[in-house]
């Protein structure tokens, strides 16, 4: 079992930052992927990023904005110049052996 706690989330200005935090712990070392998804109201969950063993992967409308890093069991996401279709409730997600642990949420809201 893996537990993941969430941080960072707020209420930002368009073109602000907010760096965004998930810790997790229990069974880590089995940890192979972590990463970021985020769900709009009325919308889907959908991917933010992703980090695999270094390699980083991201949504089409965040590349060059958003960063994704990880040190120590603990996946960030620094999210800079927001805008306010970034608007939703971001959770972390990490796999380990094949198994899907989600986050808590949090919500980021950018106003115009």
């Amino acid at each position: 079992q893996v537990q993941l706690v969430e941080s960072g989330g707020g209420l930002v200005q368009a073109g602000g930052s907010l760096r965004l935090s998930c810790a997790a712990s229990g069974s880590i070392f089995g940890i192979n992927a972590m990463g970021w998804y985020r769900q709009a109201p009325g919308k889907q969950r959908e991917l933010v990023a992703s980090i695999t063993s270094g390699v980083t992967n991201y949504a089409d409308s965040v590349k060059g904005r958003f960063t994704i890093s990880d040190a120590k069991a603990t996946v960030y996401l620094q999210m800079n110049s927001l805008k306010p279709e970034d608007k939703g409730v971001y959770y972390c997600n990490v796999r380990s052996r094949n198994t899907d642990y989600w986050g808590q949420g949090t919500q980021v809201t950018v106003s115009s």
